[in-house]
């Protein structure tokens, strides 16, 4: 297997939200602003160094507004695109009310029965397929972490067998032990909300579910080119 292949990702949710004042400025302010986040975002897709996606959240959520999903290699193309992107002009009005930060790890659990689109197994994100992403940081107890590994994988099994069910919803889980507050950020992609509300209700019933300390916020989110989001935000 090329070492390209086994490399880790960092993996980055960072969602914004834009001042109200930013839509009381002029058509022209606004125009010039766009233009610059999208040059840069823009710069930063096509490099070899990061995968940029952007979301709007505009009509799903009252706090934020829009989200870049970028994944990438070392953590400082991370900052100096951010800072980059906070240097324009609309950027100086831009908040970042939510952040999550993660990195790409093969799975710990045998996986015996992955549907295709599922993550790759060796830790890789393969992303953008898919209209909607659905975004949420998770935290399990402590008492999960002390069971027997051949416990956690029986538990599991019950777990990944109801996720094949749904092959239209892509997942892909993403590890922020040391990195963040939470111990995953689980990201679904799919083209049928429905099928992600049905997986989300039948995996609360199993055994699995007792071991989840926290699985919100969650995040609703539509793909669009960055220019495409960004007018999303009115004004």
């Amino acid at each position: 297997m090329a070492e390209e292949q086994l490399r880790r990702q960092f993996v980055s949710f960072t969602f914004f939200k834009v001042d109200p004042a930013w839509r009381r400025l002029s058509q022209q302010e606004r125009e010039q602003g766009k233009v610059q986040f999208c040059r840069i975002a823009s710069e930063w897709a096509s490099s070899d160094k990061m995968n940029v996606l952007s979301y709007t959240t505009v009509g799903t959520r009252p706090d934020t507004d829009f989200m870049l999903w970028r994944i990438c290699y070392q953590l400082e193309d991370l900052q100096e695109m951010t800072t980059a992107l906070l240097s324009t002009d609309l950027g100086k009005y831009l908040t970042t009310p939510y952040s999550y930060l993660a990195m790409t790890k093969r799975s710990t659990y045998v996986i015996e029965h992955q549907h295709e689109g599922q993550t790759d197994t060796r830790g890789q994100l393969r992303p953008g397929k898919f209209k909607y992403i659905f975004v949420y940081p998770f935290v399990k107890t402590r008492d999960w972490y002390l069971m027997h590994g051949e416990a956690r994988q029986g538990i599991m099994n019950e777990h990944i067998r109801v996720g094949t069910k749904y092959q239209s919803v892509k997942l892909n889980t993403t590890y922020s032990f040391g990195l963040d507050d939470q111990d995953f950020v689980v990201a679904f992609e799919s083209d049928k909300p429905e099928d992600f509300v049905d997986l989300v209700m039948e995996l609360r019933e199993t055994d699995s579910s007792k071991y989840t300390v926290r699985d919100t916020p969650i995040f609703t989110c539509i793909l669009k080119d960055v220019m495409g989001t960004l007018n999303t935000l009115g004004g």
